[in-house]
């Protein structure tokens, strides 16, 4: 193959990061917490070196280096860095931005605990950190509660978490170059497979690996890129030294999981199609918000793949009759499976309101537009036709 030829999304999900030319196909799951130094002057060697390669796994890990440097290969960043899970890459990100008394602008439909650790007395707040959180879909009001020179971070979540409201994040970049700060999009619902936020302008892209990434369910896990190489460095530090790292063991999982991605999100993009349609027709149904879907406030930026390369997996919708109907439908499901999560082999339903979301007081929720009567979805690999009679039986009950 000619060196210039740039490989393609399942190519590098594939290969990058690790690439066998001889011996095992698989990294070998290395379980050492120490390694062995040749002599005094390597371990001193090892230690000047900026990845502390080969001297204590919570340090470098051969297996999380592999999946690192495959994320961030599918993201188009400088590199990444594994963390135990996707809140441990969030408060990494505030711990390294956010100083006492200064401020943060951040989507306030968001998944619950990132937005409680800042806004809560026994986290961040209790340093008189403080936050606003809005529609970050509207560019007016970011560039408004911007207070140049308080505000520290510029968070955002796109595809919003259960609100599906999407963040132009060009525009985004935009406000953060202007006030001189970094801007982070957390990824997970899309995935790399279908938005590069780094492309677009941001300077981290955050990851729950648990969901997507992984997509069957059996790791927790997060993934922090930086666009440069003095992000990545600095993130990395603090990574390491406060000890949120992830374990080789897990690493092993996602490197397993990573290669079907591409695969997994096709179809279960295709199926969230269908079910959007049929949703959206069901006499029983108030509602559908769905990037897919015309009606979608942001739709443009999904059509013709302006910012995401098509509308994902993730859906919610009303029952007519609001939260008491609701949760008939939900307990009457035999085959999509109630439970939190999301963007794995099996389609999840869950109330975010009373699970997820059960941390932000009722108030916050309804201003970011978190109502009672919303389920939110994520579009499992199933066959379709499965996924409708399991849907026709349980309105039935209704």
């Amino acid at each position: 193959m000619d060196k210039d030829h740039k490989l393609g999304f399942n190519s590098l999900a594939v290969h990058a990061g690790y690439h066998a030319k001889k011996g095992p196909v698989n990294p070998p799951i290395e379980r050492s917490s120490t390694f062995v130094f040749d002599s005094c002057r390597d371990g001193a060697d090892r230690f000047a070196s900026p990845l502390k390669d080969g001297i204590y796994s919570r340090l470098h890990n051969s297996n999380c280096d592999a999946l690192e440097k495959k994320i961030a290969a599918l993201e188009g960043g400088y590199g990444g860095i594994a963390t135990g899970s996707g809140m441990a890459a969030v408060e990494t990100v505030y711990y390294a931005y956010l100083d006492p008394t200064s401020h943060i602008v951040a989507t306030s439909a968001l998944y619950g605990p990132c937005r409680s650790i800042v806004e809560k007395k026994e986290f961040y707040a209790k340093w008189g950190i403080r936050s606003t959180f809005l529609d970050t879909s509207d560019v007016n009001k970011v560039r408004e509660a911007v207070e140049i020179p308080h505000t520290k971070l510029l968070y955002v979540e796109t595809p919003a978490n259960p609100t599906l409201a999407i963040t132009d994040i060009k525009q985004m970049s935009i406000i953060a170059r202007e006030a001189n700060i970094p801007l982070v999009v957390d990824n997970t619902f899309c995935s790399p497979y279908l938005q590069n936020p780094i492309e677009f302008g941001a300077d981290i892209s955050l990851h729950s690996m648990t969901k997507s990434i992984g997509g069957h369910a059996n790791a927790v896990g997060g993934m922090l890129i930086a666009k440069d190489e003095e992000t990545y460095y600095y993130l990395r530090n603090i990574v390491t030294n406060r000890g949120g790292i992830l374990s080789p063991d897990n690493a092993d999982m996602f490197l397993s999981g990573v290669k079907t991605l591409g695969l997994r999100m096709e179809r279960m993009q295709q199926n969230a199609i269908t079910i959007a349609e049929y949703l959206n027709k069901h006499p029983k149904v108030e509602w559908v918000r769905f990037p897919g879907l015309e009606d979608h406030p942001q739709h443009d930026l999904v059509k013709e793949g302006r910012q995401m390369k098509g509308p994902g997996c993730m859906m919610t919708f009303g029952v007519k009759g609001g939260y008491d109907k609701a949760t008939v439908l939900l307990d009457n499901l035999n085959l999509i499976t109630l439970a939190v999560s999301l963007g794995g082999v099996e389609s999840l339903i869950q109330h975010p309101a009373s699970m997820t979301h059960a941390g932000v007081p009722e108030e916050n929720r309804l201003q970011a537009n978190i109502s009672n009567d919303l389920v939110r979805i994520s579009i499992g690999i199933e066959n379709i036709e499965d996924l409708i009679a399991d849907f026709d039986q349980a309105f039935a009950k209704i």
